[in-house]
This record gives structure tokens, C-alpha cells and sequence, in this order.
């Protein structure tokens, strides 16, 4: 070894005292680094201090009153609601009680006498919180921030819009005292429904003054600014009492409640009105909440929305809407249906662009705000025979080929056609302009059911349909906001387009935030599909079922009545105009002999008289097709013979009534794939040439996946 030479010892030593002064070195520098950053924010916290402490107050600010706000207007330039902050019942500060401004505090800044108008701290708290969530989980805005936003600022989510927040905050609190901020923030913050201010809340859910609510319900009403519409007691009543029970924990952590009066509240029952005020102006209620979800799945939120002064232009067509509401009225109180449990709804929209024209979820949306447009799931009953008819014309079945309108069963099922009359060989088109149920259930067994379910599937229908024979007397559920949209594809040449109430959205200064896209548009069938279905759907209106829809004009449709009486339904179009009406009771009871040809079709009349005249309508732009009553030739896949038809297919001086489905016992009822072909050769369409379709093969694709069905109910509390 050289004598110079260093051992390997030392210069692994080296090595390391190397690294570890280059770890000292960048821990330093990170060091520095946020001393630099935490001093560089300490002095802009105390900068901010110093402007805001030298402030000056807002002058008269006790006496301002906000302007006019949100509206939603129809296609035509008419007002349909209005969003108006001014509208609120003004209360004193003596007038709102101690319990309910506790609950307040308690719930939207528990800091809010100890601050000067802002929160650094609970600002710095919600943006770190915000950032680990990766989204807004906590807002961090005081009472008095959020009061300068209602009255001075938008709801733009910005910085800039954040300091101003903290800088008119500050400005208010040197002008008005800590009550009267109090006072006036739960005198116009909105809190759902149409309500601004406490006392608008208190009349709208409970139908009280501030000073007749319980602790329990002033503990509602304070836990509904953070999210009106999905608090609501009236949109989710168990997320309601979920959310006032946090807001009693809060005051009973505030030490505002002791133990016993939590637990009294917390336990206490919900009885909300059953009568809630409208808003103060709204024409359509029901299609203003189906807006206010379009706006929120465009990224506004529920507060921008009310108090942003946004001028919302909507697809609606005001004449139709009016009438839409007069006749739901009238037309049921004529027939005796005067009841609350007594409903009806309207769904009436443009085939060619999509456009809602008119909407309605119930007979008074005063009483019951259940929107059965969308939400209902209800029997259609012969109202589904048109799927299992063009099912038929797609495979080649033509609407003049005579099919059999005799008795018929398969396994232990035995539709009856009403008043068990049969008429023996008729034209196919015949069979659909009356109804019969023998005739739609000889189809349904020819083109099989799972033909059936694809193209009420391709045609808009997402409900839950059993694999099941009697869906051809339309057994299953259904949602007439998608039968209805459906029947477009008839109406638009096999063309299904999806439906949508908002055509632009304006600033308050005019500024065109969002202008609808074209819609959304499918070829579903086949133009001569389409043609055929509405040559065929126009004589149920002309010589069937529907007779009382005639409205002077092209239109074709279909009636339909469910078991029993209980659901009664006139779906039906024009070349632009395609509407739908249901009635039925609430509690799923009988109607008595209520027919979808009776009170159903004369609504759907009423209402399309006005629609046509508003928006304008033609002839359908098909193809001729020719129904003939008496056909020269006889297709042998329909019939196994032809005798007697000269005698049967007489029909046209009868009177029709809506056919009954004669129920079935849910224990012996039977799928298609029960069915044993011995048991159906007699009563199939053919019993030649047409091959006998007795189950669906085994290795089939399965039938495409249902969408959770919704109770049909309304809980109108």
C-alpha cells in the first residue's frame, strides 16, 4: 500500500458526509422556501386587514331591497316563473325566534358573532379541505359573506369573486349590527321551493308563522341553505330529517340544547302541508323543475340559478301549456274525477326537433309536487300493442293480411277481448283500430317476445318488461314520458329524438352563457315501418277506440286501458306534434268504466286543437299505404283459412269500447318458455306455412338489461 494512499474506510466516510450535507442542504432550501411563502402570506393577511379596516360603510344599507332576479320564459317571450327575492314575507328581528337563529348559526358559522364579516382561517380550512377531496366539500363563506353575495355579487365560482365576497363582508359589518346581518340574510336566503326567507319557508312546508314552528321544524329550515333542492323536505323527506338531525347535534355541541330536548326533536315526526304554496308566478311548475335539473346538470347551481338574474328561454309553448292546464281540470272535474288521489299528466313534444311543447306531472301541483311525467311507472295496457305491431310489420306481416279474432290461450293464459266478443277473420289493421287482445296475443306469439322487447327498447322504453306473453296487453309498467317520446319515432319517419325544455340561457346584461346544440337524433325503423304504424294508428283515431281525439287534422294514436280500470292512457301525433295523457288514481284503485278512449282522449283533443293552431301541423309525408277492408288475396301466415270473412270482417257500424284484460293468477301465469307447442298449435296465427314460434331458443341474446323500476305511488305527504 503507497503511503498517500487513503484506506477505503475513510472514503466511504467521505462518500457519505458528501450526501448527507446535500440532504442538509435541500431540506434547508425547503426550509427557506416556506418561511419565505408563510411570511409572503402572513403579510398579504395583513395587507388584506389593513384595506379592510379602513373601509367605509355602505350607505342606507338597512333599506336595500334586491331587484328582480331569475326568469324563465316560454318560446313566445311569456313569462313562466320568476325568481324574486322581494317577494318575501319581511320579518322584525323580534319576530324570528332564538331557537331558530341558533339553529342558523349553528349550522352556517358558529364564529359569526366573534368575526368581523370573515373568516380567514375557515377560507384557508375549506381550501385545503376542498383540495384533498378533490372537489367542493366545504365552502368556508361566513353568514355575512354570504349575505353580500345575495345582495351584491354573482355566484360565480372565482377568486376575484372571493375577495370581493370578503371586501363587501367587511364593508357590512360597519355599517349594520351583527342582529340586524342576522335578520337580513334569513330574510332572503332561499331555501327551496319557492321560498325566500324564514318565514316564506315556514308558510311553504309547514303552513305556519315563524312563531307557531317547533324546534325540530326551525331545524328543517335551517338545513336547507347549503342545498335547497336536495334538502327539501317535499324532493326527500328522509335525507330532510337526516339533515335536521345534524342541525340539532350542532346545537346541542353549541351547548344551545341540553341532552333531552335533542333527543325530543331529533324523534319528532314531519307533518308538512299538504296545501304549499306555488311560486309566484309559475305556469308550469312541473316543467320548471325539469328545468331547474337541466340547469344543474349544465353546471349551475341552485342558488346561482335563483339569484344569478339569468334570463332562461325555454322551448315551451305557452298557448299549449295554458291549455294543458285548463283541460286537465276541466275534462276530469266533467267526468266526476274531482279527488286529490284522482291524477292525470301530460307530456306533449316536437318529433322533428325535440322541443317539450307543454308539460304537466299532475292535476295541482299545489298539492302533490310527484312529477308522474317521469317518475310514475304505470300499465299502459293496449296503449303497448303498437310495439308488438311493428314488431309484425318488420317482419313482413302486412296491415291488410287477415289474422284470426277468436278465442285463443297459451298454457293457463286466456286474454279476452271485451265483453268476450270475437269477430272472427279481420284485417290486421282492424284488430289494432279495435283493440283486440286475442289478435295482439296471436302476434306476440308470432314474432316472439323478445322481438317485441328490442324494439320497445330501440324505440325509447327503458322500464323493466317480463319475458312474458302478456306484455302484449301492455302487463308491464311504463313511463309516459318514454311511451310518449316512443310514439315520436311513428310521428318522424323512424327517427327517435330525445326531448329537452332549455333553447338558451342569458346573462343579466344579455351575454348568451348557452345556446342548445342540435338534438339528439336516431334512426330506429324503417321509414315504411313507420309509414305503416301511422296509416294504421290514424283509424283508431278516424273509425276506433280513439274516435273522441279527433281534432279535424292528420293525427294517428292509440288508447289504452289497464285491468281493472285503474290506468287510462291516449298517446297520439301529428306530423309535428307528438302528446301523451295518463290518468289514473294515486293509491292504484279502480276508476270505475274510465277508458283511455273516454276522458284521456278528449284531454289529449283539447289540447291538441290549441297546439296545432300555435305551432302548426300537415299531412303525414309517407308513402301511400292502402288499407283495404276487403282483401283480394288471403296471406295464409295469418289465418288458416279465409271462410266467412265476408260476414265477420264487417265491423265499422259497431260501437267500440277500450278492451279488458282478464287478470291472470300470478301463480299459474306462465312465460313464453312454459309453453308447450302442442298446447298452442290450435291458436297460433298459422297453422301452414308460418313457423310456430313456441319458445325463445336457449341460446338466444339475452333480452337487453331493465332499468330499476320506481314506485308508481306518489307520497304527496
Amino acid at each position: 500500500m503507497s503511503k498517500y494512499s487513503v484506506p477505503k474506510r475513510v472514503k466511504s466516510y467521505t462518500k457519505v458526509s458528501r450526501s448527507n450535507n446535500e440532504n442538509d442542504s435541500f431540506f434547508d432550501n425547503i426550509k427557506r422556501l416556506f418561511i419565505v411563502g408563510a411570511a409572503c402570506v402572513l403579510a398579504g393577511i395583513v395587507a388584506l386587514k389593513l384595506y379592510l379596516a379602513i373601509l367605509p360603510p355602505i350607505a342606507n344599507l338597512s333599506d336595500f331591497k334586491p331587484n328582480m332576479v331569475t326568469k324563465f320564459l316560454s318560446s313566445d317571450g311569456e313569462v313562466i316563473k320568476t325568481f324574486n327575492a322581494c317577494t318575501f314575507s319581511k320579518v322584525e328581528a323580534n319576530e324570528i325566534p332564538k331557537e331558530l337563529k341558533e339553529a342558523i348559526v349553528a349550522t352556517e358559522d358558529k364564529n359569526f358573532y366573534n368575526h368581523p364579516g370573515y373568516d380567514l382561517c375557515g377560507v384557508a380550512r375549506s381550501v385545503v379541505e376542498n383540495a384533498i377531496a378533490g372537489r367542493v366539500v366545504q365552502g368556508g363563506s361566513t353568514i355575512t359573506q354570504q349575505l353580500s353575495r345575495m345582495l351584491f355579487l354573482s355566484n360565480e365560482q372565482s377568486f376575484s369573486r372571493k375577495i370581493k365576497e370578503i371586501i363587501i363582508a367587511a364593508q357590512i359589518e360597519k355599517s349594520i349590527t351583527k342582529d340586524q346581518i342576522l335578520t337580513m340574510y334569513l330574510n332572503n336566503v332561499y331555501l327551496g321551493s319557492g321560498a325566500y326567507g324564514v318565514e316564506g319557508a315556514a308558510q311553504i312546508y309547514f303552513a305556519k308563522h315563524l312563531n307557531q314552528l317547533t324546534l325540530a321544524e326551525m331545524a328543517l329550515i335551517a338545513g336547507l341553505p347549503q342545498a335547497p333542492s336536495i334538502y327539501s323536505p317535499f324532493n326527500n323527506l328522509d335525507l330532510a330529517i337526516k339533515r335536521r338531525n345534524q342541525v340539532l347535534l350542532r346545537m346541542y355541541k353549541m351547548k344551545y340544547i341540553d341532552k333531552e330536548t335533542l333527543e325530543k326533536a331529533q324523534a319528532e315526526k314531519v307533518h308538512l302541508t299538504t296545501m304549499p304554496q306555488s311560486y309566484l308566478l309559475n305556469k308550469a311548475p312541473y316543467f320548471c323543475d325539469r328545468i331547474m335539473q337541466e340547469l344543474e346538470k349544465l353546471g349551475f347551481t341552485e342558488q346561482e340559478i335563483s339569484q344569478g338574474g339569468y334570463k332562461i328561454i325555454t322551448t315551451l309553448d305557452y298557448k299549449t301549456q295554458i291549455k294543458t292546464n285548463e283541460a286537465i281540470v276541466s275534462d276530469m272535474n266533467a267526468y266526476g274525477l274531482r279527488g286529490d288521489k284522482n291524477q292525470a299528466a301530460v307530456f306533449v313534444f316536437s318529433p322533428v326537433d325535440g322541443k317539450i311543447l307543454a308539460y304537466a306531472g299532475g292535476k295541482d301541483y299545489s298539492k302533490s309536487q310527484y312529477d308522474r311525467v317521469t317518475q310514475a311507472v304505470r300499465p299502459p295496457g293496449s296503449a303497448f300493442k303498437p310495439f308488438i305491431y311493428t314488431a309484425a310489420v318488420e317482419k313482413g306481416v302486412s296491415p291488410n293480411d287477415l289474422i284470426d279474432d277468436k278465442p285463443f290461450t297459451a298454457g293457463t293464459w286466456t286474454p279476452h277481448n271485451y265483453g268476450n266478443k270475437y269477430r272472427g277473420q279481420i284485417p290486421v289493421y282492424k284488430a289494432l283500430m279495435i283493440s283486440s287482445n286475442v289478435c295482439a296475443a296471436r302476434l306476440i306469439q308470432y314474432v316472439g317476445v323478445r322481438a317485441v322487447i328490442q324494439i320497445a327498447r330501440i324505440m325509447g322504453i327503458t322500464t323493466p318488461l317480463e319475458y312474458d306473453y302478456t306484455i302484449a296487453l301492455g302487463s308491464n309498467g311504463v313511463k309516459l314520458y318514454e311511451l310518449t317520446r316512443a310514439y315520436g319515432v311513428f310521428a318522424n319517419g323512424g327517427f327517435k329524438v330525445e326531448p329537452y325544455g332549455i333553447e338558451r340561457i342569458e346573462s343579466s346584461r344579455g351575454k348568451v352563457l348557452y345556446s342548445a346544440s342540435r338534438p339528439r337524433i336516431t334512426k330506429v325503423l324503417s321509414t315504411d315501418t313507420a309509414a305503416i304504424m301511422t296509416a294504421m294508428l290514424e283509424t283508431v283515431i278516424e273509425h276506433g277506440t280513439g274516435a273522441a281525439a279527433r281534432i279535424g287534422k292528420p293525427a294517428a294514436g292509440k288508447t289504452g286501458t289497464t285491468d281493472d280500470y285503474k290506468d287510462a292512457w291516449f298517446v297520439g301525433y301529428t306530423p309535428t306534434i307528438v302528446a301523451g295523457v295518463w290518468i289514473g288514481n294515486d293509491d292504484n284503485t279502480k276508476m270505475g268504466g274510465l277508458t283511455g278512449g273516454s276522458v284521456p282522449a278528449v284531454i289529449w283533443r283539447d289540447i291538441m286543437k290549441v297546439a296545432v293552431d300555435s305551432i302548426g301541423s300537415g299531412d303525414f309525408q309517407y308513402p301511400e299505404v292502402v288499407l283495404d277492408g276487403n282483401p283480394k288475396s288471403i296471406n295464409p301466415k295469418l289465418t288458416s283459412s279465409s271462410k266467412g270473412q265476408s260476414n265477420q270482417s264487417r265491423i265499422e257500424d259497431e260501437q267500440f269500447d277500450e278492451v279488458q284484460m282478464v287478470p291472470v293468477n300470478p301463480v299459474e301465469q306462465v312465460t313464453p318458455t312454459t309453453i308447450k307447442p302442442t298446447e298452442q298449435t290450435s291458436n297460433s296465427i298459422s297453422t301452414k306455412s308460418l313457423p310456430t314460434q313456441t319458445t325463445e331458443p336457449k341460446s338466444s341474446a339475452p333480452i337487453p338489461a331493465p332499468v330499476p323500476q320506481q314506485s308508481p305511488i306518489a307520497n304527496t305527504n
